[in-house]
């Protein structure tokens, strides 16, 4: 029996129905870190801003503080990356992202969003999924600050979708007519990223 088998069969042992984990992915405990880049450092969140722009009423950019006053959530996710390890009830708090974008002004064009962030990093979604309740920018995981190398100050959390979606070290989220790949997108990870229909990776990239 190979390595994912056991670890499917183990999950029951461990109080976890199987049907949670996706095909192709094994259950960690662990939090692996992969990323493109360097991680970025923050000493001084007074320069950090989060904008929010392209098809809104309003063009937004918050402050750290701006965006700590407004309403938090919390919420607890299932996350599973494309390299194929996947951890359950992980719990994040953060500012929803329907939140941001009603206060911006979603015009009705938009259809997806592309979020932006540190070292030219972007990652698409279609504006379904960040408008779920569970898609937050979020700043805490575990009830503490994001570590560094898991998105410190702020990343992108969207629910259901490989994890790469989830933006670390976040600046900005631009609401666009029409899909458009980001970092990974263009380098041949899948435009959608589905775990459940293991869609890691497209034939033809753009």
């Amino acid at each position: 029996m190979g390595f994912f088998d056991r670890n499917r069969r183990n999950l029951e042992k461990l109080g976890y129905d199987p049907s949670r984990l996706p095909p192709g992915q094994y259950l960690t405990e662990r939090f692996p870190v992969l990323h493109a880049g360097d991680v970025p450092t923050y000493d001084d969140l007074s320069t950090w801003s989060l904008r929010v722009f392209g098809l809104v009423d309003q063009e937004l950019t918050l402050s750290w503080d701006e965006l700590m006053a407004m309403p938090q959530t919390d919420v607890t996710l299932d996350i599973h990356c494309v390299t194929k390890w996947s951890k359950f009830d992980t719990t994040w708090r953060g500012v929803k992202v329907a939140d941001l974008l009603d206060r911006a002004g979603l015009q009705g064009a938009a259809t997806h969003l592309l979020a932006h962030a540190e070292h030219g990093y972007s990652a698409n979604a279609p504006l379904a999924d960040v408008l779920l309740d569970e898609a937050i920018v979020a700043h805490r995981f575990e009830d503490e600050p994001l570590a560094p190398e898991h998105g410190y100050p702020a990343r992108l959390i969207v629910p259901r979708l490989y994890f790469w979606k989830s933006a670390k070290w976040l600046r900005g989220l631009e609401l666009i007519s029409g899909d458009r790949p980001g970092f990974w997108e263009r380098n041949g990870y899948h435009m959608y990223g589905d775990p459940w229909r293991e869609q890691r990776y497209w034939e033809h990239r753009p």
